[in-house]
């Protein structure tokens, strides 16, 4: 993956699996801050379809930490400039 440096005032966010099939797209920035609470509405108004299609069943991170938004405390985590953010779909094995 070749990313780009990033733009003030912004953070980066990376696609992996169908979430990158889905916004044809490996990463890209996205104005921050941000609650990750509104993370998925603000990408379903970008890829319309990826909140049922990907969203709902992947796994968030920030800066590599993990993040449940089922959790209220998780909810209220602010993505601020400079963050970087894993929208990770599940894994299946064979």
């Amino acid at each position: 993956m070749a990313f780009r440096k990033q733009p003030a005032g912004n953070f980066t966010i990376l696609y992996f699996a169908s979430a990158s099939s889905h916004t044809k797209r490996e990463s890209e920035h996205i104005p921050a801050p941000l609650k990750a609470s509104d993370l998925f509405d603000a990408l379903e108004k970008r890829y319309p379809g990826m909140k049922q299609k990907v969203l709902n069943s992947c796994a968030l991170t920030v800066n590599l930490a993990y993040v449940d938004l089922e959790d209220e405390k998780d909810k209220e985590t602010v993505i601020n400039e400079g963050d970087e953010v894993g929208i990770i779909p599940p894994v299946s094995s064979g």
